[in-house]
């Protein structure tokens, strides 16, 4: 009789656990959420130009304002190319200068042209006391000396004629419109080279082009840096995001502008954030948040933007829930 209670006691046991076991294994799961993580879209900060790295003015983890100085490049060729064009726009300038000066006004060339009327009147009346007296010297009236006389005052007049149309040939050339156009041409193109250099020495200083924190400095003081190599990455507030995966069945209650929240571990509590993405084709389970049981399913991903940016950090694990 006390044998029969005992196994009557192991056989109670024995279905307590079994079904205890049965409960286990057939019980609902708990909201675990969807699984996750925080990524960012960075800005990243190079130079226009190669050079050595002169100056860094920030460090990782520093929040700067847009247009803070973030690192300056060695300048010294852009100061040098600077100097060279400002000399070329002085001299484009003066040589501006003087063909402007040597224009000759209209009322200055007038006074020319009197002087070449009355030189060529002198000229008229010399080569006519010439003529006369070389015939009255054939004739045997007049002297030798009369003829020499008369001839020396025609050649002195001939050339006061001569030199006064060169002034005017000369004041005619001076002020041509077309030369004074092509300094003034010649002045603009040194004005715009001098331009491009400033703008060139100017960006060997680099600011923020955003707001946002310092994610990381890719080179020091005194490195070389390749053209087009970002030195500094920022990383804006506004391009944090949130990566999640939601099995398929889930998928018609979410849309894009949806409230969600955000657990983390260390995180403060209640991190919302809203729906910017959901993907329009399945993939399966990324492989760093599988597990053996879904790595064989197929998933969709979804994007949201964190309402607290600042509480989260990039590549952190999160969950994500829909709020009710």
């Amino acid at each position: 009789m006390k044998r029969a209670r005992v196994i009557g006691g192991i056989v109670a046991l024995l279905a307590v656990i079994g079904g205890g076991a049965w409960w286990w294994l057939h019980r609902a799961p708990a909201a675990a959420g969807w699984q996750g993580w925080i990524e960012a879209d960075f800005v990243f900060v190079a130079a226009d130009e190669a050079g050595r790295l002169e100056q860094l003015s920030v460090s990782e983890g520093r929040r700067v304002a847009a247009g803070d100085a973030l690192f300056a490049m060695e300048h010294a060729l852009q100061d040098a190319d600077l100097q060279a064009a400002q000399a070329q726009l002085a001299e484009a300038k003066a040589r501006l200068a003087r063909i402007e000066a040597a224009t000759q006004r209209p009322e200055e060339i007038a006074v020319l042209r009197a002087s070449e009327a009355r030189a060529r009147a002198a000229l008229d009346l010399s080569e006519a006391e010439y003529e006369r007296s070389k015939a009255l010297v054939a004739q045997g009236v007049a002297t030798r000396a009369r003829l020499e006389q008369a001839e020396s005052a025609r050649d002195r007049d001939r050339a006061a004629l001569a030199e006064v149309q060169r002034q005017i040939q000369v004041a005619g050339l001076s002020g041509r419109e077309e030369d004074i156009e092509a300094a003034r041409r010649t002045v603009a193109m040194a004005q715009a080279r001098v331009e491009s250099a400033q703008t060139r020495l100017k960006q060997r200083t680099v600011a923020a082009p955003v707001a946002g924190i310092v994610h990381e400095v890719f080179y020091r003081p005194g490195e070389i840096v390749p053209a087009g190599r970002p030195v500094v990455s920022l990383l804006p507030p506004a391009n944090v995001k949130l990566r999640f995966f939601v099995p398929q069945a889930k998928l018609p209650g979410l849309a894009p502008g949806q409230s969600v929240r955000i657990t983390c571990d260390g995180c403060p509590p209640n991190l919302t954030a809203r729906i910017s993405f959901v993907a329009s084709q399945a993939e399966f389970t990324p492989p760093v948040i599988y597990s053996r049981d879904e790595r064989a399913k197929l998933v969709f991903r979804v994007e949201a933007r964190p309402d607290q940016p600042e509480a989260l950090r990039v590549g952190q694990p999160i969950a994500v829930f829909v709020v009710p």
